[in-house]
């Protein structure tokens, strides 16, 4: 399982010009999903997303964390982030579960993550065609896979 963490003053999600899902202060988080994912791997992301200090403190160091700041997470399903680019110049996503194994995935990681920090999570709609909008904050990007846990 793979995400791209984003911190946020704002972000949205919009499906054919309908805002879905949007947040205030807190974190963006793009989800790829693979065929071997379980739900270890999103137990694991939520562990490390939900304490992630990634937040500044009074004295404006990166101390504080999501669940320090009562701050809120927006999910969206990203299959492209599995891409393989290896060969040639046009991504290959032969690496992306498919639908019957990615989206039970995706529900579990949004419910955790929501039990984590005590709060419905806001998300995009699974497979559709979805416009992102979003103010990083920093700007703070940062990548995490559960398969290489650094």
């Amino acid at each position: 399982m793979r995400t791209v963490i984003q911190r946020v003053t704002s972000a949205s999600v919009s499906i054919e010009g309908e805002v879905v899902g949007q947040i205030g202060k807190g974190m963006m988080l793009l989800l790829g999903i693979c065929p071997e994912d379980t739900t270890a791997d999103a137990d694991w992301l939520v562990g490390k997303i939900s304490k992630l200090r990634i937040f500044d403190d009074a004295n404006g160091v990166m101390n504080l964390s999501l669940m320090d700041i009562g701050g809120e997470a927006l999910v969206v399903s990203q299959f492209t982030l599995m891409a393989s680019y290896r060969k040639g110049n046009r991504p290959s996503y032969i690496r992306a579960a498919s639908p019957d194994v990615a989206i039970p995935l995706y529900e579990y990681f949004v419910r955790q993550l929501g039990l984590a920090l005590g709060r419905d999570i806001p998300t995009g709609r699974f497979g559709a065609d979805m416009q992102v909008a979003l103010t990083n904050d920093g700007p703070v990007t940062i990548t995490m896979d559960s398969k290489n846990p650094e």
